[in-house]
């Protein structure tokens, strides 16, 4: 993954970094095509600046406009399950 030096400066140097993932993850990671892809994507997140990233500012807007509709955070969770669930039935089922 790129690194930026103490200075600031940007360089094209790449160092190895651990991060925990799932099974899954590691599994499509064992590809050094997917692991190049995957660091520079990390890298340009994290060249963005510090502060939430605007999809996170998007959820946490949209999570204080349930709650101003009425909806308790169990509530929210309860869909987004049942949204995940429905997901991942379709997704599973043979063609």
């Amino acid at each position: 993954m790129s690194a930026a030096d103490p200075k600031g400066d940007r360089t094209n140097k790449s160092v190895d970094v651990t991060i925990p993932v799932d099974s899954h993850a590691a599994t499509v990671l064992r590809d050094p095509r997917n692991r190049k892809a995957i660091g520079r994507l990390v890298s340009r997140v994290l060249r963005r600046g510090s502060g939430p990233s605007s999809l996170a500012r998007a959820l946490a807007e949209i999570k204080v406009e349930a709650r101003a509709a009425g909806l308790a955070d169990g509530e929210i969770k309860a869909e987004l399950d049942a949204h995940n669930a429905e997901r991942r039935s379709r997704r599973n089922k043979p063609s």
